[in-house]
């Protein structure tokens, strides 16, 4: 399957180079799958992977095109050999031949690789109850820290769901609180952001015994790679030691995970309506070093928050909670982002001085001083823009305000 895996990302690598070199009226889809049939019959190493899965790759590589073409991404580009993800896909259900041995094991058909058993965690559609709409069309192999997992499409016939009577709610994401709702049902994991040193604590999904581990372990990586020589090949132990700490890590982000797909369930089964932020993630964690001319300033501070919000991982829990809500015949809503955080909730007004820190709000405006949660300030400021008609709409690959008639933008009320 690792073989597989390089072959798949090298199909990739050599068909963006292709497509980029080429001619743009000798650029079709019947050319780029005969140059791929050529390549498999001419180089051994990519004959290992599957014709079924270098379609897939095919495919994949068209779809890349195709959402930065509309908008939803950027350009598709190499894949480094350390940075991506090494992952395998398996386009028809038929050669998978999936049985269940036992109430936590089942067996599945690996193309050149025979049969795998792998942990059943879930019941898959199969034997007497498939059908044309009940039925396993594919699955994809996926590499992490942990070792090799089998994820499979399954495709079902589900019911439209009843429009979801549940409540309005507005959600700010921040750093002290993970989520801040506007009813002040807040979701916390429990895993404080930062040391007591006031350093952000990047390993706060593992226990202290993990942490301490991964701290020996990175410094055995430290102390062994100091003794290879430029240009040298990793050593056996080395590689050791960075496959256990990419477990740990593996393990980190899988509890992360974990966290974010139980929250955002109970969110969309008890809210009908969400409301989140439009925010623009990849500019609030751009680096402030600056230039050797123009330094930048509170550089360790910035990089801090840039490892917390990243650790947080907003944009995930968006798309979670997008596809989740819409299960449970809920809405999701984003409206604008400016001043929802310095904006006091109770009296509208933005005054100076209001945002003492990064968890506390208290309202410098003398005919209120409101005080209390920065982020569940925020959380209400978010829902009450979108009852004022702010929230946005995509379009031509841009957000716009939808306000009903006769509303007014307005700041205090």
């Amino acid at each position: 399957m690792d073989d597989q895996a390089h072959a798949a990302r090298t199909m990739w690598n050599c068909l963006h180079a292709w497509w980029t070199w080429l001619a743009k009226d000798k650029r079709s889809l019947a050319a780029a799958d005969a140059a791929i049939r050529q390549a498999r019959k001419d180089i051994d190493f990519l004959a290992v992977l599957p014709a079924q899965a270098a379609q897939a790759v095919l495919k994949t590589y068209f779809q890349a095109w195709k959402n930065c073409w509309d908008g939803r991404a950027d350009e598709p580009n190499f894949k480094a050999r350390f940075r991506s993800v090494m992952s395998v896909d398996i386009p028809q259900g038929r050669d998978l031949q999936i049985k269940r041995v036992h109430r936590r094991w089942g067996m599945v058909n690996i193309p050149k690789v025979g049969r795998v058993r792998f942990r059943w965690t879930k019941d898959l559609p199969g034997g007497k109850k498939a059908n044309s709409d009940n039925r396993i069309t594919g699955a994809r192999l996926i590499k992490d820290g942990l070792g090799w997992h089998i994820a499979f499409r399954v495709q079902t016939l589900e019911s439209k769901p009843e429009l979801h009577q549940g409540p309005e709610v507005g959600i700010d994401a921040g750093v002290s609180l993970p989520l801040a709702l506007s009813d002040g049902n807040h979701q916390d994991h429990g895993r404080p952001p930062r040391l007591p040193d006031g350093s952000a604590d990047r390993d706060k999904w593992l226990t202290a015994d993990e942490k301490a581990k991964l701290l020996g372990l990175e410094r055995q990586a430290a102390h062994r790679k100091s003794f290879r020589k430029p240009k040298e090949r990793t050593s056996n132990r080395l590689r050791a030691t960075y496959t256990q700490i990419r477990q740990l890590r593996a393990k980190a982000t899988r509890r992360a995970v974990d966290w974010q797909h139980k929250t955002t369930t109970t969110i969309a089964k008890q809210y009908g309506t969400v409301v989140v932020e439009q925010l623009n993630i990849t500019n609030m964690v751009k680096s402030a070093k600056g230039t050797v001319e123009e330094p930048g300033k509170n550089v360790k501070a910035k990089s801090g928050l840039n490892r917390s919000i990243s650790q947080e991982a907003w944009g995930r829990t968006v798309t979670m909670l997008t596809y989740k809500t819409a299960r449970q015949g809920g809405t999701l809503h984003k409206v604008p982002a400016s001043n929802t955080s310095l904006r006091c909730s109770a009296c509208g007004f933005i005054t100076p001085g209001s945002r003492e820190d990064q968890a506390t709000f208290v309202c410098k405006n003398p005919d209120c001083g409101w005080s209390g949660n920065a982020d569940h300030n925020a959380a209400r400021n978010i829902l009450h823009l979108y009852r004022m008609g702010h929230a946005l709409i995509p379009a031509a690959g841009r957000a716009v305000v939808r306000r009903p008639r006769g509303v007014k933008p307005v700041t205090a009320r």
